[in-house]
């Protein structure tokens, strides 16, 4: 998640007109995290189960602690997962302390192959205007340091839960560098292969809809972080606002949007942070 528009100033001239609302919206709803299981059938004939462990959106800043972080961990852990995904943004521009970070995230593929794609935050031509770095190595290295393999515009083939998956993950859409032709680049569709796409906004579903795959894992909206009655979400920043957050069945195919774990400016209401477990059969 991130631009801006004019979001700082709307929610805060919300917050100041009702005191006990942004008392919760600051030092309750952004630490209280919620457990959710989906369950997912990618084909028509019964067969094996994968326990995937969708994170996204840690966002490691001055308003998001590397506490909160760490029970997040501890309770995706406690789901058993397969395998883990985790969609971008790890940080909100720039981070000092990547050791102590990576140790919170090792736990993760200590459990489980763990697989991640990188969100406009974490580096590129998005991130360098808003004082971010300029390029992914920063957090390429707390990837590497955690175990996590960051795929960018890349595939893996994997063996789990007696089945081969190919996990494909690509660039951040806003910073221009979602390239499905690279990612998909030599992947022969097979009968005995299910495809795992892993892509930080949701919007870009519209570039990925030529290649063939039966799920899409996103995060980047962080839910709308400020859900109000009737109006919903206005301020999520995607140009396709009916998939925010949840599940979605979309031409043929589905979409897990991730309502993250951490936030951006401290500020999360009626949209608490998620730790998601999907059973994909």
């Amino acid at each position: 998640m991130g631009r801006l528009i004019s979001r700082r100033a709307f929610l805060g001239g919300i917050l100041a007109a009702t005191t006990g609302t942004g008392g919760y919206a600051r030092l309750v709803e952004p630490e209280w995290l919620d457990v959710t299981h989906r369950r997912v059938v990618l084909g028509p004939a019964p067969g094996v189960t994968l326990r995937v462990l969708h994170l996204s959106d840690l966002h490691a800043s001055d308003v998001v602690p590397l506490a909160l972080l760490q029970r997040a961990v501890t309770l995706g852990l406690a789901q058993r997962p397969d395998v883990i995904f985790v969609t971008g943004d790890f940080v909100t521009r720039r981070w000092n302390d990547f050791a102590a970070y990576a140790e919170i995230l090792r736990p993760l593929s200590a459990a489980a192959p763990t697989f991640a794609c990188p969100g406009n935050h974490d580096g590129g031509s998005w991130a360098a205007r808003i004082g971010g770095y300029a390029d992914l190595s920063r957090v390429g290295e707390l990837a590497t340091a955690a175990g996590i393999d960051l795929l960018c515009n890349q595939a893996r083939e994997i063996s789990i839960a007696g089945r081969t998956w190919q996990i494909i993950g690509v660039g951040d859409y806003w910073s221009g560098a979602c390239h499905p032709d690279i990612a998909f680049a030599g992947l022969s569709a097979r009968l005995d292969v299910t495809r795992l796409v892993l892509s930080h906004n949701p919007d870009s579903k519209d570039l990925l809809l030529p290649r063939e795959w039966p799920i899409a894992f996103f995060g980047h909206t962080h839910g709308g972080q400020f859900r109000l009655p009737i109006l919903g979400a206005p301020f999520a920043p995607v140009q396709d606002k009916r998939f925010i957050a949840g599940l979605y069945r979309w031409n043929d195919r589905w979409l897990h949007v991730s309502r993250g774990v951490g936030n951006l400016h401290g500020i999360r209401f009626n949209c608490r942070p998620e730790v998601t477990l999907l059973e994909l059969s």
